[in-house]
């Protein structure tokens, strides 16, 4: 019996790919320690994501393939995570306490966005991220009631804000500010106003995503964020239905336009489930997402059912990811949570806030 060497290892975990990377481990630059002992072998593995859900069968897979090496009999796979802040639009300042801002958009009303918002902040808070999320709707605000939150933020200081926490994730949101019943009859420089300061005044701590839950359309609120906002990426979320998907074209162009990376597209209510016999059907038509994803060269992330459960869940402030952890549809949105950051974490990694402002003075 021969001990197995080092590149051996190697290049068995080359052969190991990682589903939502779409790359091998090495490739990818996972392998952080390779440690051969006799016939032990001992590794530590670092993604740039977050994948509670998803380390059971990756393990399984590194241990496949090295137990396979002649000489190996115990393998022991130490994992961690290590979530970077990427690259944003040109000339934009990061905002404090966040290292990565997801924009969530649909062209049209109706196609369940805030909900695929809030499910994703809670799946990738599942998965092991710190994660924030903000209400930018400024007219309908819907998170504090999705997140069952009821209270007033506070201010410690006088100048910023306290996040509320709910389910063990930061948000903010105008609706913490006002009464419930209380229409917003504000103007377009109001509502963007209003947007800016509830994003840079709120005390975030240590955020790795920050969920943004746009408006609909493609108006003020959507431009103020292009120019201000440093935005890592955005996801569109859309029906099957043709006339949304001709809406949420327009939003991906206009992602296109103001030079934020589309990180892809979620089709929401893509089947229906009867909530009597289990059937499911193609009520908006099938396959716009996957189409409209082919055709601008974008991932599709995933699709999600049209399920009485969802609507029931969040509007009883216990979205479907909190409610029923274990469930079809919360185990589509972790594999969601985890497509998107897997594929946030394979762009341009942003250094700038580790370095310092050089001020140059005259004396």
């Amino acid at each position: 019996m021969s001990d197995v060497s080092t590149q051996q290892v190697e290049t068995a975990l080359k052969e190991v790919v990682d589903p939502y990377l779409e790359l091998d481990l090495v490739a990818a630059k996972a392998v952080k320690k390779i440690n051969v002992d006799g016939s032990k072998v001992s590794l530590d593995i670092e993604l740039g994501f977050p994948a509670k859900g998803h380390v059971g069968s990756l393990t399984s897979k590194i241990k496949e393939k090295i137990t396979a090496l002649n000489g190996v009999k115990d393998v022991s796979v130490k994992f961690s995570t290590n979530i970077s802040s990427h690259g944003v639009q040109k000339g934009v300042k990061p905002i404090e306490g966040v290292k990565n801002i997801i924009a969530v958009a649909s062209g049209k009303g109706g196609v369940g966005k805030s909900t695929v918002a809030v499910n994703l902040a809670l799946a990738l808070s599942a998965e092991g991220a710190n994660v924030g999320i903000l209400d930018a709707d400024i007219y309908g605000p819907s998170q504090p009631m999705m997140l069952g939150a009821k209270m007033k933020p506070e201010s410690k200081d006088g100048k910023s804000i306290e996040p509320i926490m709910s389910y063990r994730i930061q948000s903010m949101s105008i609706g913490y500010l006002i009464d419930e019943e209380t229409p917003m009859v504000w103007r377009g420089p109001m509502v963007t106003q209003a947007l800016e300061q509830l994003l840079k005044d709120t005390k975030w701590k240590d955020v790795d995503y920050l969920i943004v839950d746009l408006p609909p359309g493609t108006g003020d609120i959507q431009l103020t964020l292009a120019q201000k906002v440093p935005v890592t990426g955005a996801i569109i979320v859309t029906t099957p239905q043709d006339i949304a998907l001709l809406d949420a074209r327009k939003g991906l162009k206009m992602f296109e336009k103001v030079e934020i990376p589309v990180l892809g597209i979620v089709e929401n209510m893509s089947t229906h489930i009867c909530s009597q016999c289990g059937h499911e059907e193609h009520i908006f038509g099938s396959g716009g997402g996957q189409k409209m994803a082919a055709q601008y060269n974008v991932d599709f992330l995933g699709s999600l059912p049209l399920d009485i459960r969802i609507r029931q869940e969040t509007d009883s402030g216990r979205p479907t990811v909190v409610a029923d952890p274990d469930c079809r549809i919360s185990q589509i949105y972790r594999d969601v949570a985890r497509r998107v950051s897997a594929k946030l974490s394979l762009r341009k990694k942003d250094f700038s806030a580790k370095f310092p402002n050089i001020v140059i003075q005259n004396t």
